[in-house]
């Protein structure tokens, strides 16, 4: 990891912001039932978008290290897909699973992430801010379980 622990403000924005739908529709859900549905749905497709977003970022970086073994390069591109694909299938399930599932694919691929961290520099605000963002995004989704 390289040694930067402050992500550049764009970064701070972007990242945490994008909690903003996953706060706001988790509340929403708990306090107000009346559109429960709605909510769950947003929520849970929300998160498919987010799973498949952060699953992209391996095939960036697999493209950005071009110093890396095939088998490397492989398994990023390969990783990369794993997150769109249990986003999707997320929709396709009652939501309380759905919710599981994509809880399970957000802390799976910040396992990725950690085994990314092994292989290839990566700035030093990165892992700690997925973790953050992921630990966020998993308790919004699991307030659909308090709903």
């Amino acid at each position: 990891m390289t040694s930067s622990t402050s992500s550049p403000s764009v970064v701070t924005w972007l990242g945490y912001g994008g909690l903003i739908p996953f706060v706001v529709l988790a509340l929403a859900n708990v306090f107000e039932p009346t559109y429960a549905i709605t909510w769950t749905r947003a929520l849970l497709g929300y998160g498919a978008v987010i799973l498949s977003f952060v699953g992209a970022l391996h095939w960036g970086f697999a493209m950005a290290h071009p110093q890396l073994q095939d088998r490397a390069h492989h398994a990023l591109y390969i990783w990369s897909v794993v997150p769109s694909l249990l986003g999707w299938v997320a929709l396709l399930m009652v939501p309380k699973a759905g919710a599981t599932l994509l809880i399970a694919g957000l802390l799976a691929h910040y396992r990725q992430d950690l085994r990314l961290s092994r292989v290839v520099s990566l700035p030093g605000w990165y892992l700690p801010m997925r973790l953050r963002l992921t630990v966020l995004a998993c308790l919004c989704l699991a307030a659909l379980f308090a709903a």
